[in-house]
């Protein structure tokens, strides 16, 4: 997916103009490679944590699933 596309989609779901969405979406960038040029990590809920290092890594949060045959979380 490219920056056009999460833009327009952002766009999309939040009922603003492409070009606000690309903004905040740049904003969003830069704040994470601000922190990780600073030594700290970067958190997106939801998703996982950027942290910084000699090399850089990346680790998603784990993902609960739901067991369908007794509809909790496994």
């Amino acid at each position: 997916m490219k920056k056009t596309d999460l833009a327009a989609r952002l766009a999309r779901q939040t009922r603003v103009s492409k070009a606000v969405a690309a903004d905040e979406l740049d904003r969003i960038v830069h704040d994470i490679l601000r922190r990780l040029r600073r030594g700290k990590s970067a958190v997106l809920p939801g998703l996982g944590e950027f942290k910084p290092g000699e090399t850089p890594a990346f680790e998603f949060e784990p993902q609960h699933r739901k067991d369908p045959s007794r509809g909790k979380d496994r």
